[in-house]
C-alpha cells in the first residue's frame, strides 16, 4: 500500500483504493482498552517493591509501550524481578480497565462486515486473554496473540505475520491498528498497512513520524477503511 504522504492526522481511504481489507490486527492497550492508569499503578508499586525509595520512571516506560515488559526492563537497565509484582497488580487492578467508548460498536460493526479481527499485544497471552474476556469481547476475536508466543515480539513483525497467517490474510487484505511507534514497525515489518490510533494518551508527532498509512481520531473512523468485505478463507 501507497505511504501516506502528507502526515495530516486524519483517515486517508483514498489510498486504500483498490485493496479490499478482509482482516484487522489490533493492539490492545491504548487502542481497545484504557489501561493506562492501571499500568501507571502496577509499575509504580513494582519499582518501589523491588527499586525501593525514589519517584518511578513511569514516563521512561510509557516511551517503550508496545514492548514485551521483560524487554522494557532490559532497555530501561531496571531488575526483570520487577515483572512479578507489575503482573500481580495489572490482575488486581483489573476492575479498573474499560473498554474505550466506541470500541464495543466497531468489533460488532467489523463483524458484521465479515472483517476477521486478531489482537497483538505486549501483554502476554494469557494475560491479555483473560483481560478481553472480562471485557466481554473476546469471542470477537479470531485470534489473540501475547509477546510470550511468538519468537520476537514486537517491533518485530512476528506477531502481525503470525495473526495474518492464522486468519488467511494477505499482507494487502490487512490493517494494523495501533498507538504505539512499536506497532507501526511491526505493521511495515509485515508489510501490512499501519493505522494510528490516537484516541488515547499517546505522542502524536512520534506516531506521525513513523509513518501510518492511515490515522484515526475514534474507532468508529476505522470502518472508512473496511467497507463490507467478505469472509475470509
Amino acid at each position: 500500500m501507497q505511504q501516506n504522504p502528507t502526515g495530516d492526522p486524519w483517515t486517508y481511504p483514498a489510498l486504500f483504493a483498490g485493496h479490499r481489507i478482509r482482516a484487522v490486527v489490533f493492539d490492545l492497550d491504548g487502542v481497545l482498552v484504557d489501561s493506562y492508569d492501571v499500568m501507571r499503578q502496577a509499575f509504580t508499586t513494582a519499582y518501589a517493591e523491588v527499586c525501593g525509595p525514589g519517584e518511578a520512571p513511569f514516563a521512561e516506560y510509557n516511551k517503550h509501550l508496545g514492548r514485551f515488559f521483560p524487554d522494557i526492563m532490559r532497555i530501561m537497565n531496571l531488575p526483570l524481578e520487577m515483572e512479578e509484582p507489575f503482573v500481580r497488580e495489572s490482575y488486581r487492578l483489573t476492575g479498573q480497565v474499560r473498554l474505550f467508548d466506541g470500541v464495543a460498536e466497531l468489533l460488532s460493526e467489523l463483524r458484521d462486515r465479515g472483517i476477521k479481527m486478531s489482537v497483538a499485544t505486549g501483554k502476554s497471552g494469557p494475560r491479555a486473554r483473560d483481560l478481553l474476556r472480562q471485557m466481554g469481547v473476546l469471542p470477537m476475536f479470531e485470534h489473540v496473540i501475547g509477546s510470550d508466543e511468538v519468537a520476537r515480539p514486537k517491533p518485530a513483525p512476528d506477531m502481525v505475520e503470525l495473526a495474518l497467517s492464522l486468519m488467511g490474510a494477505l499482507p494487502s487484505e490487512a490493517v494494523m491498528v495501533g498507538d504505539a511507534v512499536t506497532d507501526l514497525a511491526s505493521a511495515h515489518g509485515a508489510g501490512v498497512a499501519a493505522v494510528a490510533a490516537m484516541w488515547a494518551d499517546t505522542d502524536e508527532a512520534a506516531l506521525l513520524a513513523a509513518g501510518p498509512q492511515a490515522v484515526l481520531r475514534r474507532p468508529a473512523d476505522l470502518l472508512v477503511l473496511c467497507p463490507a468485505s467478505v469472509p475470509v478463507g
